[in-house]
Parts: C-alpha cells; structure tokens; sequence
C-alpha cells in the first residue's frame, strides 16, 4: 500500500474553506453589537443586527456597555476596528455558504490581500536584480568559510533577533523576506531545508507569544482588558526567556543532529527541490572585493531601512513594498544592467515567489466565509460558555486553550484581540481573575496556534522551502507541547502571586 502523501498548501486550504463553509450550514449564524468610533463626527457608532445607534464620546458610555477601555484610546486613533460589546449576542438570520461562495471565497481573500501579495513579489524582484550580480553567491560562499564548525551560532543569534522583533514590533508578515537570503546560508552551513524556517518561524511565533511590547497584540489587547500594556509585563518576559531557552534549544539540537547524521532528517528521502538552486555557494572565496562588499551592504541595509520603518516610522506594506521596489533598482544602477536584464531579472525574482503570494491569498479566503457566513460570533459565544463557571486557577488554562482554538477561526492578532477581550474580561471579573492574565492566557493561546494555523503564515513559509505541511506538524509538536506547559505554568503562578 503507497504511503499517504500530505496534501499540498492548496489544497489544505481549500480543504478548510469548504469546511468552513459546510459550518455555515450547520451553526447558527450570530453575532454581538460592536462599538467603534467616528473620527469624523466625533461620535460612538452602535452597531446592532437590525440597526445602529449614534452615541456621545464619554468614559460613561464605554462604562455602561462594560468596555473597560480609555476614551483616549479611541479618540487616539489607537483602537480602529470595531469592538465587541459583551452580553449583547444575538441569532441573526442564517447565511449559508454554497459552491459559489466556495468558488469565490479565494478569490477575495486575494484582493483583501493585496497590500501583502503585492509586498512578497516585489521582494521577488528585488531578490532576482540582486541575484543577478553574483554577489549573494560569493557572500554566501564567504560566510560559509567564515562559520565553519561554529554554524550553530547561526541559528541561536537569528532566533534572538527574530524573536526580539516580534516581542516588540510584532515581526512576523515581514519575515517572509529573509527566507530567500537566510535559506541558501543555511544549506551551504550543512542544514537541511526545514531548519530555516524552523528558525525563522518559531522565533517570531515565539516572540508572539512572549509579547512584551508587541502594538498588534499586547498593546491592543491590553487596551480591549482596560489595563495597562506593562501590566503583566514579568509574566510575558518569563515566557520569552523561557520559551526562547527551549525553542533554540530545539532548534539547535535537531540541526546539529541531521548535520552529523544526514539521513535522520525529516526530508531525508523525500526528494525535494531547493528552491534557491540557483544560488550558487563558492566556498572557495576567502576576500570580497569592493563592488561585492557595497552590494551586499545595500542589500542588507534595505533590511535593515525596513525593520526600523516598521518599529520607529509606523511604516506598513504600502512603505515597505516602495522600499524594495526603491532598493532593486538602486542595485540594477550599480550593477550597469540594461532595462531590458533588469525587467527580465525582477520578473524572473518575482515569479519563483508567485506560488507563496496566492497561498496567503487562499489563505484569507477561509475568513471571508466565515465572515459572510456570520458564525464567527456564534463561536466566540461557544468558546465564552465553555469558560464561564470555572474557577479562577482553572479558567486560565481554559481560556489559553480557547484562544487557541479562536486563533484557528481569526488569525489576525488585532482582530482577534479587539473581538474577544471585551467578553472575556467580563467573565474574568465574575471569577476573579487578574485582567492582566486574561491578555497574558490570549497572548499565550493566540501565539501557540501561530506556529501550525493554515489560515497564517506557516503555509507561505513552508512554500518558500519546498518543505510539506505534514512534515512541519512532524517537527514542531513536541515543541509546543513544551511550550504549553510553560505557558500555563507561568498564567497559575501569576494568578496565585
């Protein structure tokens, strides 16, 4: 009997989709009001599911409908979206999805993911422009020389600044960029393919998940709680240490494994073709010449223009994608290439990424029917019922596990926030749970769910690799299963502390 084949991203996604959309016909369709603010007449916007209210801006309001939240906040421009209001959930009318929702739902999560589909493939061409100097391979090749007998440093110092990038900036849409540069340093050290994105995704997972001043998750959720972001703060930072600690470790200890021993890989026999062939690595290259060296401190400099564009400037896809667009025809100038060498080198860069762009549009699809089909308020209800009623040392552990799972439904860490923690902080009160810990049990919950959930990252960055979604679930469960551990261990002694 052949052996069962994971399927691929696709098809895993589409999978998704169409279980989603049998949901639709299967749970009620609800939702709950929701608050929002409109800066332009200064006013609150209730939203019901047969009307909406306009209601003054005061402390008062937000009081009365329990939103423990300043009304800075919202005047601030700090809190965008729509907030959920607790105790306000009703059926609304069903909305089943059907084949033509199925058919389209792809489809539209490619539009409303343009800004990053559109981010990835510019970094495609700027990629391919640069490629075509050949100074990625000879600084490879260098590097390679450079690293011998001490590649693990590799890993343990990408994984610290990946991870401080998501703990303080929410790094992780961005990380898509390094794969192309990190991915062929990786295999000429003697890793195989899975060790860069084990690297790179578990870093920013984990610095998700240890958010200590993350804008998208920490921040917002603590503002949803009505508590201050650095409240909590140890018990975030221990989750950092810690778990950063044992990601590494992990990390290290299997990349070390396979490079004594390369058939105790995951991939080992599985045939897979490295997508960056065309990188050719000289390991023979001991010095770098001045043209090399200004290209690859461009190259690398553009990097470092967006991370800080994104931290210090508040900078977004629409910035970072004119800044690559910007840097690959810097590179294309230098290097002296014709118009003609360089639409041909973007677009070749451009197209190797083509497959990875459409995976997080597909991958937005699975939201929109859920959406459209409007049960996302009936399962946020289902996940508030299954905590309520538990005491304080148990709802906390619950509640981690229920935003796992709500992770699986809305992946966006925003998003999520600002649905969830006005109801769940209402249930804390009633049990007598620190607010505090409720953003710590979703930080925890929501970051954990990161690093498997198809509907986030983990698809295009395995595309990026070759590297099968069933093998990637092979390799990190053990991972999170210690990692779960901590993280409940650290919400029970934050409770009884």
């Amino acid at each position: 009997m052949k052996r069962f084949k994971f399927p691929n991203p696709f098809t895993v996604l589409y999978i998704i989709i169409i279980l989603s959309a049998l949901a639709t016909w299967l749970m009620p369709a609800g939702n709950y009001d929701t608050l929002s603010y409109d800066s332009d007449t200064e006013t609150f916007i209730l939203a019901g599911s047969e009307r909406s209210v306009t209601l003054r801006t005061s402390q008062d309001v937000l009081d009365s409908l329990q939103l423990k939240m300043e009304l800075s906040k919202f005047v601030e421009g700090k809190i965008r979206r729509p907030v959920s209001v607790p105790d306000t959930y009703n059926k609304v009318e069903s909305s089943p999805q059907g084949i033509w929702a199925i058919v389209y739902a792809p489809i539209k999560g490619i539009y409303d993911s343009m800004d990053i589909i559109l981010f990835v493939l510019i970094i495609g061409g700027f990629i391919g422009v640069f490629t075509l100097s050949g100074a990625f391979d000879k600084g490879i090749g260098y590097l390679a020389i450079k690293l011998k007998g001490r590649e693990k440093w590799l890993i343990i110092i990408l994984m610290f600044l990946i991870a401080l990038g998501g703990t303080t900036f929410g790094m992780q849409e961005e990380t898509i960029a390094f794969y192309p540069i990190l991915v062929p340093i990786f295999l000429a050290a003697g890793y195989d393919l899975l060790v860069p994105v084990a690297a790179i995704f578990c870093a920013s997972s984990l610095g998700i998940m240890g958010g200590v001043m993350n804008p998208f998750g920490t921040i917002i959720a603590s503002d949803a709680a009505g508590v201050s972001w650095t409240v909590g703060l140890y018990s975030r930072l221990a989750m950092l240490v810690v778990g950063l600690v044992i990601t590494t470790a992990y990390v290290v200890r299997y990349g070390e494994r396979i490079k004594r021993n390369p058939e105790r890989s995951l991939l080992h026999g599985k045939n897979i073709t490295n997508p960056f062939s065309s990188v050719k690595v000289d390991t023979t290259v001991t010095s770098l010449n001045i043209k090399t060296k200004l290209l690859l401190t461009l190259f690398a400099l553009t990097f470092v223009v967006m991370i800080y564009g994104v931290s210090a400037l508040d900078w977004w896809f629409e910035e970072m994608t004119a800044l690559f667009l910007v840097g690959a025809i810097i590179l294309g100038v230098i290097q002296r290439v014709g118009d003609d060498a360089f639409v041909k080198a973007f677009i070749n860069g451009a197209k190797d990424l083509l497959g990875v762009a459409f995976i997080i549009g597909v991958a937005r699809g699975i939201t929109v029917i859920m959406s459209d089909g409007k049960i996302s308020g009936t399962i946020l209800n289902y996940a508030s019922d299954a905590v309520s009623g538990t005491s304080g040392l148990l709802f906390l552990p619950i509640l981690m596990l229920v935003f796992f799972v709500l992770t699986l439904f809305i992946s966006s860490s925003s998003g999520l926030a600002l649905v969830s923690m006005p109801i769940m902080g209402a249930l804390a009160n009633i049990v007598g749970v620190p607010s505090e810990e409720i953003v710590n049990a979703y930080l925890f919950g929501f970051g954990l769910m990161t690093f498997i959930t198809p509907a986030g990252l983990i698809l295009p960055s395995l595309s990026m690799v070759n590297v099968s979604y069933g093998t990637w679930l092979k390799f990190v469960w053990p991972l999170m299963a210690r990692l779960a551990v901590v993280g409940i261990i650290i919400l029970c002694i934050g409770y009884l502390v």
